[in-house]
């Protein structure tokens, strides 16, 4: 009896012991697996200022699809995540979120208040009327550029002050709200 009470407590420190072991190995792959997501598929973003009111507030939280721009290409309307230009020195933020108005090749300006491309009114429903574009001359956004702008045109800085960025820069594009749980969805 006392042979098999020991076989038993052994097989039963053997299943305990498997058991342990492929939980550890199930935790460490999903632990993996969601770090590899967040490196190169998608991202959380917090959202600090108000340059993009009203469709992005202070405090959002944003899903940025950081494969965007590897698997198809930027275009006129998307809200993207940058990193910070070398011509924005007097920054503590690493990543902005604008809107893309010119594409490169464009030429973009705006007159009475009116953003023009390719000499083309901008038709940007997302605007308010509480927050004007103010006029600038017209820019030439080169090739493997392009221009982008706040939605809060009188409080933000983007394109008009520190020119068109490289594509390069770009980290992704913004797909999904996750916070406040009021606005989920896509912005």
């Amino acid at each position: 009896m006392d042979i098999e009470a020991n076989d038993a407590g052994g097989s039963s420190r053997s299943a305990l012991w498997r058991s342990v072991r492929e939980w550890g190995v199930v935790i460490v792959v999903a632990l993996v697996a969601a770090l590899a997501i967040r490196t190169f598929a998608v991202q959380t973003y917090f959202i600090p200022s108000n340059s993009m009111a009203p469709t992005l507030e202070v405090g959002d939280r944003l899903m940025v699809y950081k494969l965007a721009f590897r698997v198809g290409q930027v275009d006129r309307g998307d809200l993207v995540v940058f990193n910070r230009p070398e011509s924005i020195k007097n920054s503590q933020l690493k990543d902005f979120v604008k809107r893309v108005v010119a594409l490169p090749g464009e030429q973009v300006q705006a007159i009475n208040g009116v953003v023009y491309v390719d000499n083309l009114p901008l038709l940007e429903e997302y605007l308010t009327g509480d927050s004007p574009t103010t006029d600038f001359d017209p820019v030439d956004v080169p090739k493997g550029q392009i221009f982008v702008m706040g939605d809060n045109r009188s409080n933000s800085r983007d394109s008009r002050s520190f020119g068109p960025i490289d594509v390069d820069l770009l980290v992704g594009e913004v797909f999904l709200r996750i916070w406040p749980i009021r606005n989920v969805g896509r912005p």
